[in-house]
């Protein structure tokens, strides 16, 4: 307890805040090399996910190569790049290791909901006379948006947190905050790092969240059938008794 009141202590001083090694600019350190890490990953593993789950060919290998980067530790995998000609540029192993990391989820998630969109729809929409490209745009694409979405939340949240590792090697974000915190044996900064590094965590997934919401292309369908459900359970709840003769 006196270690989590002394982090709340630690993030209240506004000396802690500033400079180079405060925690602002920390924080938008962490926040450029994740979100750079996941456009990235996303720009790689989803045409290739969406293409293979809409030809139906491939995707089951693609996705099993993909997630060989699970099983090569993110912390192993960084410091091996930062022993190459690559720790001259700065960030460039850390984004490399992120974005190794958040290809897998992001490339499964968009796969399968590709391949577990309702095959009635997608062969009525061709037997309606829909092309190829209109069957991915207006019928596949919509329908495989929310596990899309869980892939690239699930993504995002993982990087948020495994980008603390970036400190280790010498890099920058919220890990340096731990890091610094461990060389002056200060438990309470060690402890603020950490809570910034969840609560961050916890903020991008929520506004993920609300972006699936807001962007889905069947939010207004799946609302309706929604309300037609729970219509249909309360007006058979509601039925009034008949009256006594």
């Amino acid at each position: 307890m006196n270690a989590l009141t002394g982090a709340f202590d630690w993030l209240g001083a506004g000396k802690n805040w500033r400079g180079d090694a405060g925690v602002q600019h920390r924080l938008l350190e962490h926040l450029g090399f994740t979100g750079l890490s996941m456009l990235v990953a996303c720009l790689i593993a989803l045409p290739v996910a969406l293409w293979l789950g809409h030809l139906g060919k491939g995707g089951a290998l693609a996705v099993n190569i993909s997630n060989i980067g699970r099983a090569i530790p993110t912390l192993a995998l960084l410091a091996l790049l930062s022993l190459t000609p690559l720790r001259q540029h700065g960030e460039t192993p850390t984004l490399i290791a992120l974005v190794l990391f958040a290809i897998p989820p992001v490339l499964t998630n968009a796969y399968i909901g590709m391949r577990e969109a309702d095959r009635a729809v997608v062969e009525a929409a061709r037997g309606m006379g829909m092309s190829g490209g209109q069957v991915f745009l207006r019928v596949e694409l919509p329908l495989a948006f929310p596990l899309l979405m869980t892939g690239i939340r699930s993504a995002a949240v993982q990087t948020v947190a495994t980008a603390t590792l970036a400190a280790i090697p010498g890099g920058g974000g919220l890990g340096r905050v731990i890091t610094a915190g461990f060389n002056l044996q200060n438990t309470s900064q060690v402890v603020a790092g950490a809570l910034l590094v969840a609560v961050l965590a916890l903020l991008v997934e929520g506004l993920l969240v609300l972006v699936g919401r807001w962007a889905d292309p069947m939010r207004h369908r799946r609302g309706k059938a929604a309300e037609a459900d729970t219509g249909g359970d309360t007006g058979t709840s509601a039925e009034p008794a008949p009256a006594a003769a």
